[in-house]
């Protein structure tokens, strides 16, 4: 069995000084490649270097809609020379979060809008956080012009509803623990609705660790086979069909070289 963690915060201060045990624990649970997510420049920065030392390891750049409002004059430029390394495989996370809104909307949807026209540009895909901000999201992503079948709703918490949606958009959704918490039936509702060719698994590490290790307080890469334990389940396969289809779509839609 193959496993790939889509999005993991290696670079995240709970999880960076345990990565390289971290990944070693994750490979001996039969999780491949790792995708090390970033919310800000400092952080996408370590994220590339990560990947650099790392074998299995890639990483995206991104300014989060946390940090939106502290992002800089030229952050832009920043941005374009991380994504131009070979070890970086698409802009994020980037997005909205209505929920806490540490950063104005307006700055939010600002930076999220110059970050998907960023990645039009150097023909990058995009790894998207919405929180209460769905509708939103979507306008400003179709008004992006950038093609559906290059972006990812990651760590999906919504419902059948607003997966339809991003569906009939031509996106691609990614689940995270959430998917296996006891209240979560919207969303495995929604797992269970999404194309085969158009489903990835996420730990979001060191955040939202899964049933049954719930309260483990720093999620690790190698808890994504109980993400895709449960959602094999919710979709009526096994756990080596739906780990062989999850890694062969996250080996399309970030164009990964997997370690042999």
């Amino acid at each position: 069995m193959r496993l790939i963690d889509t999005h993991c915060h290696l670079a995240h201060g709970r999880l960076y000084p345990q990565r390289q045990d971290a990944l070693v624990r994750a490979r001996e649970a039969g999780v491949t490649a790792c995708v090390c997510a970033a919310a800000n420049l400092q952080e996408s920065r370590t994220a590339l270097n990560v990947a650099r030392a790392e074998e299995g390891v890639f990483c995206i750049a991104g300014v989060h809609p946390h940090d939106a409002a502290a992002a800089g004059e030229h952050y832009l430029d920043e941005l374009a020379r991380l994504c131009g390394d070979p070890h970086n495989v698409a802009v994020g996370e980037i997005g909205l979060d209505y929920h806490y809104d540490y950063s104005p909307r307006a700055d939010q949807r600002r930076v999220f809008a110059e970050q998907l026209a960023l990645a039009a540009r150097l023909a990058k895909a995009v790894v998207i956080h919405t929180r209460e901000a769905f509708a939103d999201t979507i306008a400003i992503l179709a008004e992006s012009g950038l093609p559906g079948e290059r972006v990812v709703l990651h760590s999906f918490s919504g419902g059948p509803g607003e997966a339809s949606r991003a569906l009939n958009a031509g996106m691609t959704i990614s689940f995270s623990g959430i998917a296996t918490f006891a209240k979560a039936e919207d969303v495995r509702a929604a797992a269970a609705l999404v194309p085969d060719d158009r489903v990835l698994v996420e730990t979001d590490a060191p955040f939202l660790s899964p049933e049954p290790v719930r309260k483990v307080r720093t999620n690790e890469p190698a808890h994504v086979v109980h993400v895709a334990r449960r959602l094999a389940e919710v979709r009526g396969t096994t756990l080596d069909a739906f780990a062989e289809q999850t890694t062969a779509n996250a080996v399309r839609f970030f164009g990964l070289e997997l370690p042999e």
